[in-house]
């Protein structure tokens, strides 16, 4: 019986399109105009690498007046703000501490992905030295309603009459001027919250306040409650944060200078012997195993590398390799379970279009199973050691207080890594796999069931 439903040219089309993946996401796609270089896709050498691959910087942030007027929670807003702005520019890997004798944070993050110079005092500025808080009318930063410090005098967290955890806002004379004409034109309308250019919440306005004091709801408990007044009160502190230039150390990578090419090249060896061994035991699904498990690394180097458009460059780490590792592992053992199903139906009498169409349905419930499992642990790990604002973050905050921040950062890029492999290994090791290997079936000489691990007779 021949296969009705895949075409002879769909293995060629995916597999091209695999292929044009591979390429863009490792090499990326730029062009020079005169000596500029125009970047369309990013690729591998813009991947930020972290501290312990690559070194990084360590930067002291110091007030620019009296510490003594500075107090503890001022110190804790300022260190909200700079985890801020590291998580706004894509930096996951990072360290930050605060030191409230000297009333100082000191920052670690790592170097940019086309850093040549290793200038420290040039890679701080990417953080910048301030933040700007506004509010603004609807859900865009075009009508600015109080904007800063001139306007916010100091915000923190409470609990209302009927015990729902709120933020406190205290409003300078000329921010409640303005809140007051502002709240009492946009009753039933949104006011958003915004930190610089990322927008940190947007309350709906319930009635007019004209007493210089507000009160921005909805929050799910008392740490939401006092991350957002930390944040608000880092863009109103009267104080702004510099860099102290003598204070800046070049951080080397704990794992020495040569250790990306390192892993590189054993990380090519290893991939190559994987699917020679595939190859060699399951033969023509071998190949197509190893074409789908190309195109899941190059997938995932696409995800951290900010290839697509709607989806930010990422900090890998060591342990965010040792993910992508264990992702493609995983994505072997869906091919695996895929080729021995197909032998056994071969064993069965079944026709090589039958046994692979049986063999990819009944496998692909054992590989659903362990992939799902897979998912829901890298979800539990991003949230509990990733980004404070998150859902998962909240919720497992008591037990990951117990953990220092490099640990934090470390195995957020480990479940980031494993969730994105994980999830191409479905779009490449179970869909591309199975239309690539259906459709390559139906050309006439490879129509032979000793290819797809069955015994050779006629048809």
């Amino acid at each position: 019986m021949k296969n009705k439903k895949t075409g002879k040219p769909t293995f060629f089309i995916v597999a091209l399109l695999i292929f044009a993946l591979t390429y863009a996401a490792f090499f990326g796609i730029s062009n020079y105009y005169a000596d500029r270089r125009i970047v369309y896709t990013k690729g591998a050498s813009d991947i930020r690498w972290g501290i312990d691959i690559s070194g990084g910087v360590e930067a002291v942030f110091s007030p620019d007046k009296d510490v003594d007027s500075i107090s503890a929670q001022d110190m804790a807003a300022a260190k909200e703000i700079i985890e801020t702005r590291l998580v706004n520019n894509n930096i996951t890997d990072s360290e930050v501490y605060t030191d409230n004798i000297k009333k100082q944070v000191i920052v670690r993050f790592p170097w940019q992905a086309d850093e040549s110079d290793f200038d420290a005092a040039a890679a701080v500025q990417e953080l910048g030295e301030t933040a700007l808080l506004t509010f603004c009318e609807g859900t865009t930063q075009d009508k600015v309603l109080l904007k800063g410090a001139d306007d916010i005098e100091s915000a923190s967290p409470g609990v209302d009459e009927n015990g729902q955890y709120i933020v406190q806002l205290e409003l300078t004379a000329s921010g409640a001027t303005k809140f007051a004409e502002a709240t009492s034109r946009l009753v039933g309308q949104t006011i958003s919250i915004w930190m610089d250019d990322t927008m940190i919440q947007s309350p709906t306005v319930n009635q007019a306040i004209t007493n210089g004091s507000a009160y921005i709801t909805g929050m799910a408990d008392a740490e939401e409650a006092r991350t957002l007044a930390n944040r608000i009160n880092a863009g109103s502190l009267p104080f702004a944060l510099t860099v102290d230039n003598s204070k800046l150390q070049v951080i080397s990578p704990s794992l020495g200078s040569d250790a990306l090419r390192v892993m590189v090249i054993a990380g090519s060896i290893a991939f190559a012997v994987v699917c020679l061994l595939m190859i060699l035991r399951y033969r023509l699904p071998g190949v197509i195993a190893s074409i789908s498990l190309l195109g899941q690394m190059a997938g995932t180097i696409a995800c951290i590398s900010g290839f697509f458009p709607n989806l930010s460059s990422f900090t890998l780490t060591v342990p965010g390799i040792a993910g992508i590792i264990l992702s493609i592992g995983v994505g072997v053992d869906a091919n695996i379970i895929a080729a021995e199903r197909i032998k056994e139906e071969f064993a069965n009498g079944k026709t090589i279009d039958g046994a692979i169409s049986s063999g990819f349905q009944n496998s692909f419930t054992a590989i659903l199973d362990g992939n799902v499992t897979i998912v829901i642990v890298s979800l539990v790990l991003m949230g509990a050691f990733g980004t404070p604002d998150s859902f998962m973050a909240k919720l497992l905050s008591p037990v990951m207080s117990l953990f220092s921040s490099s640990i934090t950062g470390s195995i957020y890029s480990f479940g980031y890594t494993l969730l994105i492999g994980v999830i191409l290994n479905f779009i490449m090791g179970v869909g591309a796999s199975r239309l690539m290997l259906k459709s390559i079936s139906r050309l006439k000489p490879l129509r032979r069931p000793w290819l797809y691990g069955g015994v050779s007779h006629a048809e």
